[in-house]
């Protein structure tokens, strides 16, 4: 189980470094429509691993 939230942890991670390259400078070699995916996919990864590590059912039953 301490493996699986590590692995919630480093999803959550990447989804903010998604959204942290949109922000940076390598963001400005991106084009507008890269940048709002990163932005997009970012979030939604965030939201997503953070809800799992919050259901003690889904973390309990693996």
């Amino acid at each position: 189980m301490h493996q699986l939230a590590l692995i919630f942890l480093a999803a959550i991670l990447a989804g903010f470094a998604l959204i942290a390259v949109a922000t940076n400078t390598v963001g400005t070699f991106l084009s507008p429509t890269m940048i709002r995916v990163s932005i997009f996919v970012g979030a939604i990864v965030i939201i997503l691993f953070a809800l799992a590590m919050l259901c003690p059912f889904c973390i309990y039953t693996i």
